[in-house]
Formats: C-alpha cells, structure tokens, sequence
C-alpha cells in the first residue's frame, strides 16, 4: 500500500511542477501586461475549467504537459487590432525571454526547495563522508564472520566504548590519538590501529569535546579484503560506532548546502543530458530485459522508483528524485530547439541581434522570423522527442528500475 502511495505521490509532484511551470509563463506574462487567455493543465478534452478576467483556467484529459496562451506568441498569429499593443510580439525581447525562461526557472526553484525542504527534516546524503555519528551501539561484537562478513552476536562481556564515554549521534570527529580525521575512513583507520584508552576529539554544538574512548580489541576482516573461506581475521580496535549517511541542517545552516547540493544535482542533469543521444540504445535494449541502472527514466519509471523509495522510508531518495527530475526538465526545456520554449528564445535572440546589426549599418530592421520556415525541423524535434518518450515510457512499464534490485 505505501508503494501505491509513493507512486501516486510522485506523480501528483510531478503535476504540480508542470502547473508551476505553467504559471510561471502566466506570471511574468501578465506582469508584463500581455493578454493570456488560457491555462490549462493537460491536453485534449476539457474536464473542468472556469474564468478569472480575461483568462480561463482549468484541466484536461491527458496528463501529458500544459500549456499558456499568450496572444500573438509569432508574429504570423492574428491578433485583434485592439489587443496589438499587449501581443507577445509586440514586447520588448528582454520582457519575451522573461516570459519564455519563466518555466524553466520555476522547475529550478523547486529543484532548490525541495534540497532545502530535504536538508532540514530527512537529511542531505553524506556525499563528502564527513565523520559524523549516525549510531552509536550498544555494544561491539568481539568477532566477525569471514565467509559472510557479517558481526557476530554480543557476549555478555562485550563493551561498548563509545556510549560508556558519552559519544552522541551527530558528533563530528575531528581526531583519533591526535591523528585528525577529515573524513570516516580516518577515524576508522585510526580505531583500528590503537586499543585502550583514546582521546577522541568531537564537535557537538558548534563546541570541540575531548571524550577518552576505550577502545575495545576484536577480530575483523582486515580493511579492503573481501569475505570468503581463506579469509582470515585480525586483532583490531573498535569503539562502536557507525558513520552518517545523511547529514541534518538546521533553518539557517542549510542555506549554502542546499546549493552546493543543487549544484551538484544541476550538474549531474547537464551531464546526462549531453549523454542522452548515447543512452537509446540502452533504453531499447531495457524493453527486452536489460537492467542497464544508468538508462534514462520517464516520469513513470521516476514514479515507480519514488514509490519504492517511500515503501522502504527512504524519503531522501524521493525528494533526490523529484530534485533531479525537475532540474532535469527545466534544463532540457532551455535547448535551443524548436517546440522548446529554449527554441523560441533562441529564435527572439537572433532576431533582437539581427537587427541591431541592421541599425549599426543604417539598415531598418528586418522582418520577423519566418516560423513556417522552421516547422521542418520543428516536426523533426516532435517525431523524436516522442518517440524518446515512448520508447522510456514502454521500457518504465515492461522492465522498470526498482531501488533495491526488486
């Protein structure tokens, strides 16, 4: 049932960040006094709609985008002699890119509230392995299994020395024996390598604590070795704790990770976007049951994989998906290609630097551009892009990704 639910939630996202992205168009539209007559989410039949001044607003049949009618988008549209003065062609070009980019930048707006929306309440994933407590155990297994890997269960004499010394979950070590330790694995390597006991210098609080740790010997697989029958153990130390996989801010701390994160995720959009073309082949080969984890998602596989996210209480994965997702769309919505709204900036762009070079050589400005010129490769980009389309969506539906491997 929780998987019903993450599906359902995903998707309801998802519609809301085409509404947003919508209503962007509309907003700056209207502030900049232009005539928009409709908003509509979805396409085809008409289930409800009602108006507001000037401007219908309401829902349609197919959940498969929406749209905002702006009088006189080109200047081919005809527009009413006494609408001229407010028809989107009639704009200055910096007001139309507003208008064009508006979208876009709503799905960027999401993509940074949901990071920060992530960072105060589940926590941003521990990318960096800084050493911060994420448990603290109640006691530590004096050996390990080598075939399995897997601790062994605790004796009665086992200790616990990091919960007798009063370590707390959200302590950042900062050295072990003196030795500083930058990230985890430092702290692990220095555990490791003495017994008894340790100062153990913490942060908690934003003050710096000296905790003197006993650390415990016990066997373990020596680092870096895989389980198996000829594995054999070693005496090591060990305090019991384990590393944060998610890191917790607060309202204000949260600010400057939010956007490196977003940074980090707008990057990762860019990247796989110049991958797009290469990864086809991919998604066609996923219809007949390959399961390439790197192949491109539709927003129903995206929906699947957020259900599964929130099946198992991994409520950062989905807010990572709806991040990404959205970052994803309003970059790729910026492509310079015809429908895009990123094609239409182009088009308003080389008009704007046509003409003035036509004004610099004493030359009237040329004619708007031609769209019917354009509508070729416009037909080209929509055969294309739909078919991208079907064949993630056909691919999501017969062999979807699914986090865990399920």
């Amino acid at each position: 049932m929780s998987f019903v639910f993450g599906v359902v939630l995903f998707a309801l996202a998802i519609g809301v960040s085409i509404a947003l992205h919508e209503f962007g168009h509309l907003l700056t539209a209207k502030m900049f006094g232009m005539k928009a007559t409709e908003y509509f989410i979805g396409f085809g039949p008409r289930i409800f709609s009602f108006r507001k001044g000037e401007t219908e607003y309401g829902l349609k049949a197919i959940p498969a985008g929406g749209y905002v009618r702006i009088i006189g988008m080109t200047a081919l549209e005809e527009v009413d002699p006494a609408d001229q003065k407010r028809a989107f062609y009639n704009q200055k070009v910096w007001k139309r890119v507003v208008v064009l980019a508006a979208g876009s930048v709503m799905h960027f707006i999401i993509g940074v509230l949901v990071v920060y929306f992530m960072a105060v309440s589940t926590g941003m994933p521990n990318l960096e392995n800084k050493p911060i407590v994420g448990e603290v155990s109640q006691c530590v297994p004096a050996s390990q299994d080598t075939r399995t890997g897997s601790l062994t269960q605790c004796g009665p004499g086992d200790k616990a020395p990091a919960l007798a010394a009063g370590l707390q979950k959200g302590d950042r070590v900062l050295s072990v024996g003196g030795k500083e330790t930058p990230v985890y694995a430092d702290v692990l390597k220095a555990t490791r390598s003495t017994s008894g006991p340790t100062p153990f210098v913490v942060e908690r609080g934003g003050q710096q604590l000296t905790l003197t740790i006993d650390v415990a010997q016990v066997q373990r697989i020596p680092l870096n070795t895989k389980p198996g029958p000829d594995t054999r153990l070693e005496p090591v130390g060990a305090v019991g704790l384990a590393n944060a996989s998610t890191i917790s801010y607060g309202a204000l701390s949260a600010v400057g990770p939010t956007f490196e994160f977003t940074g980090l995720l707008f990057q990762n959009a860019w990247e796989g976007l110049k991958r797009l073309p290469e990864k086809v082949p991919v998604v066609v080969k996923a219809i007949f049951g390959d399961d390439n984890p790197e192949r491109p998602v539709s927003v129903v596989g995206a929906s699947i994989m957020g259900g599964d996210a929130v099946e198992r209480g991994l409520w950062e994965v989905f807010l990572i998906l709806l991040a990404m997702l959205n970052l994803f769309i309003g970059v790729f919505n910026l492509l310079p290609l015809l429908p895009l709204d990123g094609g239409h900036i182009a088009v308003n762009l080389y008009e704007k630097a046509r003409n003035s070079i036509r004004r610099m050589r004493g030359r009237p400005i040329g004619a708007p551009v031609d769209y019917t010129k354009l509508l070729p490769l416009t037909y080209v980009m929509i055969f294309l892009g739909g078919a991208l389309m079907l064949l993630t969506i056909t691919a999501d539906v017969v062999n979807p990704l699914r986090l865990g491997g399920q």
